[in-house]
């Protein structure tokens, strides 16, 4: 809710003087976060990847590309080193890219990246 409220707002150029002074979250509202379902140590045994940081980006633009030009940012950034990459929070199901069209080639490129580096990847869908 933050990221989405605050980042989308606040990246706005013509918004520069804008301040946040207050935010108040509605308890019956906290009460609905049960927290994370997991830690970083399941992240960590999926991706087989212990010692050191774990490496991702969030894919951009979040709005414009196609499914297919979506599925081939998110291989060459795996190729590339990553260990994951992420959907933007607001990224969503649009008519130029549907959820199901972005699952798909996001799916061919952690195969076809992980065939070419022989490292386990990821990517987070929303």
């Amino acid at each position: 809710m933050f990221t989405s409220i605050v980042g989308n707002v606040f990246g706005f150029k013509a918004l520069r003087a804008l301040r946040l002074e207050d935010l108040r979250i509605p308890t019956a509202y906290i009460k609905t976060f049960q927290g994370p379902p997991h830690g970083i140590q399941v992240e960590r045994d999926k991706l087989n990847k212990y010692g050191r940081p774990l490496l991702g980006c969030t894919i951009k633009p979040k709005l414009g590309l196609s499914a297919k030009n979506y599925g081939r940012a998110c291989y060459e950034c795996l190729r590339g080193g990553l260990d994951f990459t992420k959907d933007d929070e607001n990224v969503n199901s649009q008519p130029f890219m549907r959820w199901r069209d972005r699952f798909l080639f996001c799916a061919e490129a952690i195969y076809k990246a992980q065939a070419e580096t022989g490292e386990i990847k990821g990517h987070y869908l929303n």
